[in-house]
């Protein structure tokens, strides 16, 4: 857990003003990203600012960052942190054929 602390602090800068849009910082995110799932965590704001930079930048997609954000999300029932990280999602990237398992995802997604 120490490791997503430190990550947490580092990220917590990034998100402060106009550094939270910068592409620049979306390997950073997306590695926080993957800590979150490894160190059972969970930072909402940091995973909208993922979701953001790549409504911005779509050519950035990652199905799998995307996949782990939305698990994440789910973790957190009953708030409504899937509802509002579903919808940051472009229509295109919904029901891509490449997203990783767990499948189910597209189905839950749907369903929502």
């Amino acid at each position: 857990m120490a490791m997503f602390e430190q990550m947490r602090a580092n990220v917590g800068k990034l998100l402060k003003g106009i550094d939270r849009y910068n592409p620049e910082n979306l390997a950073t995110l997306e590695r926080y990203v993957e800590t979150q799932a490894k160190e059972n965590a969970y930072d909402l704001e940091a995973n909208l600012a993922v979701l953001k930079l790549y409504q911005f930048n779509p050519a950035f997609f990652q199905t799998t960052v995307t996949a782990q954000i939305l698990l994440k999300a789910l973790t957190n029932l009953p708030h409504t942190d899937f509802t509002l990280c579903k919808c940051m999602i472009d229509q295109a990237h919904v029901c891509p054929a490449s997203w990783p398992p767990p499948s189910n995802c597209r189905c839950l997604i749907k369903m929502c």
